[in-house]
């Protein structure tokens, strides 16, 4: 479990009247996000994408990730360490996967995530002044560890479930391995499937005040 007392740092979805979590995918665009698409279409769950601005090309299914409701949010250009970069290198490189996926897809990104969950007041303090709202997680699937243990993904999330939990995943094969066995699992503890709401998040900023 992680949690955050920063204001500025989400880690849960606001309280709804059916408990409820978010899926979230970090580092894609990948390979296998169709299959992943197809997993979330057939059981009608919506996902939260944190794409590396350098992996998205015209030709990724980034089309069908919005028309079947998902969000994409950044996670950086090249998913670099942000805490060992200034604070203006930090803007450059948060702004440039912005202006990279909004040119692609066009459409407003309104929330960020930064490279292996480490920020600092500037990484804060750029995401704010691009007008993005940083998203943590609650609960770690531990994905990128559990190659050759997939089913412990599922132990390590549903042993940890709450109301209102976002939930860190991974565009990789093991996930997409589990993900139908993981909705289940949650489903039969009485948990629905939501997105961070857009409509309240704050504006970008005018040209002139951001970094």
């Amino acid at each position: 479990m992680y949690d955050s007392t920063h204001p500025q740092i989400v880690t849960a979805h606001q309280a709804q009247k059916k408990k409820s979590v978010v899926l979230s995918f970090d580092d894609g665009p990948s390979k296998v996000l169709p299959q992943i698409l197809d997993i979330l279409k057939q059981q009608k769950v919506p996902a939260m994408f944190f794409w590396q601005s350098r992996l998205l090309y015209p030709a990724r299914p980034w089309q069908r990730v919005l028309d079947e409701g998902h969000v994409i949010g950044t996670h950086s250009r090249k998913h670099r360490n942000l805490v060992q970069l200034s604070y203006e290198e930090q803007c450059r490189d948060i702004r440039n996967s912005l202006a990279h996926i909004e040119k692609i897809t066009g459409t407003q990104v309104v929330f960020f995530r930064p490279p292996y969950g480490r920020f600092n007041s500037d990484t804060i303090k750029a995401a704010r002044a691009l007008g993005l709202t940083t998203v943590m997680w609650r609960i770690a699937s531990m994905d990128w560890e559990l190659k050759d243990d997939p089913s412990q993904i599922i132990r390590y999330v549903t042993e940890n479930l709450e109301d209102g939990a976002i939930i860190l995943l991974h565009e990789l094969e093991q996930t997409v391995a589990i993900l139908p066995h993981l909705i289940k699992a949650i489903k039969e503890q009485g948990y629905s499937f939501s997105l961070l709401p857009t409509e309240e998040e704050t504006k970008k900023s005018a040209p002139g005040n951001r970094c």
